[in-house]
């Protein structure tokens, strides 16, 4: 296991269960005492758990991974005008990809009137949203549900998709700077995604302006893997301009 997955598991496990003591975590992970207290350090000078004497405790951390329910309630006008954007990309005939998402979601919604569209995607609610539609192949990979965002992750969804070659993928991650790319904290989803963005020529960015500048534990897709970011008009010029500059395609929606 990588020093990133082992501290995003300890993460997990301590959100999970509210405290746990250093031995069970280092049983839990199968790595020495040493290495796991490293971690806790770590995370909590991150600010992501508070150590105690013997193990970790949880606390509010602004890197935590949001549930759908909770991606719903923010941004939402910025998200439709995001997708509308994004249709534009989509031609009928095009084989594409899209990720998990309330974005990625709405897109689908968008794309659900065309035809002769191949789609390949991780995600339930983007599926569903193409059940009614005829002459729009929907292609999905086994693996491991992952309950909080509906989408499956895991080896072998990975391995799943490994021989496939799309278009386009749509990706929606938790936050994007100039600096590292796309990022999410969680690394089941990283992975997934990462293995979906390897399957297309080109990768496009939804992010509304509450990701732009924000840096979340695990990098899914470096700037220069970024063809296309399809953003709001809220989003920082600054990170913008750092974008644009690196070569990425930067396409504005107005709300």
């Amino acid at each position: 296991m990588f020093a990133a997955e082992r501290r995003q598991a300890v993460l997990e496990l301590v959100r999970a269960n509210g405290m746990v003591s250093l031995r069970e975590l280092a049983r839990i992970v199968q790595a020495s005492e040493v290495t796991v207290r490293r971690d806790l350090r770590r995370l909590e000078a991150e600010g992501l758990l508070a150590r105690r004497h013997g193990g970790a405790v949880a606390n509010e951390a602004p890197s935590y991974e949001p549930s759908y329910t909770e991606k719903t309630q923010v941004a939402s006008a910025e998200k439709a005008a995001i997708a509308n954007a994004a249709a534009e990309l989509v031609a009928p005939g095009d084989a594409i990809v899209l990720g998990a998402g309330t974005t990625t979601q709405a897109l689908a919604r968008r794309l659900a009137r065309l035809s002769n569209l191949t789609v390949l995607t991780n995600s339930l609610l983007v599926a569903q949203a193409f059940a009614r539609s005829r002459g729009i192949e929907v292609l999905m990979p086994g693996g491991t549900l992952r309950g909080s965002i509906f989408a499956l992750v895991g080896a072998v969804a990975e391995e799943s998709i490994g021989g496939l070659r799309m278009q386009r993928a749509f990706l929606s991650g938790n936050g994007l700077t100039a600096a590292r790319g796309l990022s999410t904290p969680n690394v089941a989803v990283a992975a997934m995604d990462r293995a979906m963005a390897a399957t297309a020529a080109e990768v496009v960015v939804l992010a509304d302006h509450t990701k732009l500048g924000v840096d979340t534990m695990v990098q899914t897709v470096p700037p220069e893997g970024i063809a296309h970011l399809v953003t709001d008009s809220a989003a920082d010029a600054e990170e913008i301009a750092a974008l644009r500059r690196l070569g990425v395609d930067v396409h504005v929606a107005k709300a």
